[in-house]
């Protein structure tokens, strides 16, 4: 379970994040909306270990992520290609990562036919499209197998086809039991992928609930996404 209490984020005398809490949990699928600069990167970043709150916590498997000694095994992270070096094929990237967190190389391969890379292993990362990049960070979340995975975009440069497959994906590891945790401007998308909503906005949780709970009478997420944000006044301006 990912569990966010009171977390409150300050750079100098903006307030980025005010007393956000919300709480995945395990087999389901949670999506996290909000428009840009709204702070949904700024919770992730916290949660994953690599930004820190004035106040609050936010915990993984009832733990900061610091805390965990091998945390590939509890929590797969998929937030952008940054630590991917150009350079490195597809493999020998995994494979580091495997070794960073003492996993099995023959977990390399199963995470490359699980993501449809095994053909593109051998290639360099900076000849990847990016619907590829986006399929080798998710091989790296799962290398350890994890009972988390937290997605930012994940299906952000995927053709129709690869964005079946990831809904499909996602589905099935709740349905196993995972806690999912994902983020998308994709609303459409999103509708047919999660079972519980988040939204944020200027920093604060205004909704939390069941998909259904959040659309409420509005005909989509979409609508009920636009009416609830800043973003919905945003092309009136």
């Amino acid at each position: 379970m990912i569990t966010i209490e009171h977390v409150t984020k300050r750079r100098g005398r903006t307030t980025i994040l005010s007393d956000v809490g919300f709480t995945a949990r395990p087999g389901r699928v949670t999506g996290f909306l909000g428009p840009n600069g709204a702070g949904k990167s700024s919770t992730l970043r916290i949660l994953l270990g690599l930004d820190r709150a004035q106040q609050g916590t936010a915990l993984i498997a009832g733990r900061p992520f610091a805390a965990w000694r091998r945390p590939l095994t509890v929590v797969g992270a998929l937030l952008d290609e940054g630590g991917a070096h150009r350079s490195r094929t597809g493999r020998a990237h995994l494979r580091w990562v495997a070794a960073s967190n003492g996993l099995a190389r023959s977990r390399v391969t199963e995470v490359l036919d699980l993501v449809g890379l095994a053909e593109a292993a051998g290639k360099r990362i900076g000849s990847y499209s990016l619907g590829m990049g986006r399929r080798l960070g998710l091989a790296a979340a799962l290398l350890g197998d994890p009972a988390i995975l937290v997605l930012d975009e994940p299906v952000n440069g995927l053709d129709a086809g690869g964005i079946r497959w990831m809904r499909e994906f996602l589905r099935r590891r709740a349905a196993e039991g995972a806690t999912v945790l994902l983020s998308s401007h994709l609303m459409g998308e999103l509708a047919e992928t999660v079972d519980d909503v988040v939204v944020i906005d200027r920093g604060r949780i205004i909704a939390d609930g069941t998909l259904s709970e959040v659309t409420g009478a509005h005909p989509s997420l979409e609508d009920a996404y636009f009416a609830l944000t800043s973003a919905g006044t945003r092309g009136l301006r």
